[in-house]
């Protein structure tokens, strides 16, 4: 199981890094606008400091024909590091790109995932992530949980090095959905992650011990004071 943060901000990626038991980063054209970052390339390496090379760090490309997509891939790979997962949309072409990627032995995320036979294609052409679009899913009106489940039991059944990211969340429902349904990974915002500990049950059992211990023991007198 496998929590990994949407985001490009530095600043929410060392508090998540910090607290949360987080083993990567995602980005795409959307999240890096939140950001805005003027130098680009030089954000992601900043990213890497941050999140070290045992973290995974997802970078996706803007490029739609496969030569492009694998130039941008080489440009990443020279400007960041050879480690980073290319995001590469599920496309006709973007498969295309996977092929030559993975044949040069480069990580491969494949996004932009709506349907079953889309990541079936993805899996085929070997991404080590599939990324399907779980929120974005259910506004169609499809089952994304149900394309995650049998996208996991294909991985198991035919031996795939593949791992399903479940991306696009609105809420912690979907998160725990995801993995219920054989998600490997998650790559969430940073404030859905958040909201699992905003339970108000929470704070109220912390208070409640706390308000026993200094009956006894006196206000504001911790363990570290005995």
């Amino acid at each position: 199981m496998e929590f990994i943060i949407d985001t490009v901000d530095l600043e929410e990626i060392r508090d998540a890094v910090d607290h949360l038991p987080i083993v990567g980063v995602t980005s795409n054209p959307s999240i890096v606008k939140k950001t805005s970052p003027k130098d680009f390339f030089g954000h992601m390496r900043e990213i890497r400091k941050i999140i070290g090379d045992e973290r995974s760090l997802h970078i996706q490309v803007i490029a739609t024909e496969a030569d492009e997509i694998v130039k941008e891939a080489h440009k990443i790979f020279e400007e960041v590091d050879d480690k980073v997962y290319v995001k590469v949309p599920t496309t006709y072409e973007g498969v295309k790109a996977m092929k030559i990627l993975k044949a040069e032995g480069k990580n491969v995320t494949a996004t932009a995932v709506y349907d079953l036979m889309q990541a079936y294609m993805a899996l085929a052409a070997g991404a080590d992530y599939i990324a399907p679009y779980t929120n974005r899913i259910g506004n169609l009106g499809n089952d994304p949980f149900e394309l995650m489940a049998h996208l996991s039991n294909r991985i198991v059944e035919d031996g795939y090095d593949c791992k399903i990211l479940a991306a696009s969340f609105k809420g912690v429902q979907q998160v725990r959905d995801a993995f219920n349904a054989g998600s490997q990974a998650v790559t969430a915002p940073v404030s859905v992650l958040k909201a699992i500990f905003e339970n108000p049950s929470i704070s109220k059992a912390v208070t409640d011990f706390n308000n026993d211990w200094y009956s006894v023991y006196g206000e504001d007198k911790g363990l570290c004071d005995m």
